[in-house]
């Protein structure tokens, strides 16, 4: 019995398969989007697909190419996307849709400082799909392909007098995504991460318009349940944004960006400037310490990165400790930029801004102070009546 239970499996020749890349992404999805799901978290497969097709549009706008995207979720369950760019180079359209690492990002010259440089996306998106329609309008002329999951089945090239772009039909695969549905709610907030982000540019979705006028200090404002205890500080830069205010509550909390991507788990752009906000605020003051500083701060950073590295296809955590090959540490350029944007802004805005701040971090220095001595006089008193109790033994007799 022992002999045949050591009996392996037949590994011969035919056990050696070679999948295309449309079945390699349908066998091992989750390698491409992270999770499947069903639509109810916003983590889930059908809105990495969605971004995925987004943030091609989105990087048209970024190069100064059609202010406006169009959005059709329909029955909760189809989508369009529209845009008005360029329009994907007709010549390369099966490839740029079908073959992975395919794409016009990989010269940094024409996508410097893209979200998506892998040429996997789109593809993903096409091959996650029961049915995928692609049509790119230009030069007077339009190029339109079909698939079902992947599988090219129609390609048309007509006459056409509409504004160059880019049109994207799909409808997830419901064997994949069972029982799938877009939440209305996690789409909206999607959508406007993608507005504050790039103020000048309209998204309608559903026939409602979307924008932003004041970048992260709309998100901020339209994002927090309290009032806070100052106006909200807001700064740009040359590759950089950053918005922050204080507020009654507890704790922190921050929303961060790479390239017009939501790190909902920040990374090394999150990490400098939590850093570099309570360095420079604490030596303006010359005291207090970092975690009374940063107590009730609601933030949010954003920066654009030449070839950004994230941790997981899904790319909600940067990984990258550079901001373009061969320059300066993004810990470099966001601590330098905070300090000294906040410290001019401090020694400007004394009353309206400074002192309000003061007050706020001594109050948390207190409250800090006097828990802290309620803590040590409940351990105090329990190691007494630990100590006059008969009945319990040191452990180390046992």
């Amino acid at each position: 019995m022992a002999e045949e239970n050591k009996k392996s499996v037949a590994y011969t020749d035919d056990n050696i398969r070679h999948l295309s890349d449309m079945e390699h992404v349908r066998t091992r999805p989750g390698m491409y989007i992270g999770r499947l799901g069903d639509g109810k978290l916003p983590e889930d497969g059908i809105y990495v697909l969605l971004k995925e097709v987004i943030d091609n549009s989105i990087d048209e706008f970024k190069m100064n190419e059609g202010t406006r995207i169009e959005i059709e979720v329909e029955d909760n369950l189809r989508v369009s996307v529209r845009d008005y760019g360029r329009g994907i180079p007709q010549g390369k359209l099966v490839e740029a849709v079908s073959v992975l690492n395919t794409g016009g990002k990989y010269d940094s010259k024409a996508f410097k400082k893209s979200v998506g440089l892998n040429g996997v996306g789109i593809k993903a998106v096409n091959a996650l799909s029961t049915k995928f329609e692609v049509k790119s309008f230009r030069e007077g002329k339009v190029r339109s392909l079909t698939f079902e999951k992947g599988i090219k089945k129609t390609d048309k090239t007509t006459k056409s007098n509409d504004e160059q772009g880019t049109y994207i039909y799909f409808e997830p695969d419901n064997t994949l995504f069972k029982n799938y549905s877009f939440q209305d709610d996690i789409v909206v907030t999607m959508l406007r991460n993608y507005t504050y982000l790039n103020t000048g540019l309209t998204i309608m979705y559903n026939g409602h318009r979307i924008l932003s006028r004041h970048g992260l200090k709309d998100l901020l404002s339209d994002n927090m349940t309290v009032d806070p205890l100052y106006p909200i500080v807001h700064m740009k830069g040359d590759d950089i944004e950053i918005a922050f205010t204080h507020t009654n509550q507890y704790g922190e909390e921050y929303y961060s960006f790479v390239n017009g991507q939501h790190t909902t788990q920040g990374g090394t752009h999150q990490s400098a400037f939590k850093e570099h906000i309570a360095k420079t605020i604490k030596e303006f003051f010359g005291k207090y310490e970092y975690g009374d500083i940063r107590n009730g701060m609601v933030a949010a950073i954003a920066i654009n990165v030449e070839e950004p590295v994230f941790e997981s296809q899904t790319k909600i955590k940067l990984g990258s400790t550079v901001m373009s090959p061969n320059g300066e540490t993004i810990n470099k350029f966001v601590g330098d930029f905070v300090k000294t944007n906040v410290d001019n802004f401090m020694h400007i805005h004394k009353e309206d801004f400074t002192d309000i701040l003061e007050n706020k971090i001594k109050e948390t220095e207190r409250e800090r102070k006097a828990m802290a001595g309620v803590t040590k006089l409940a351990r105090e008193r329990a190691k007494k009546a630990n100590l006059h109790n008969r009945k319990l033994r040191d452990c180390r007799i046992h």
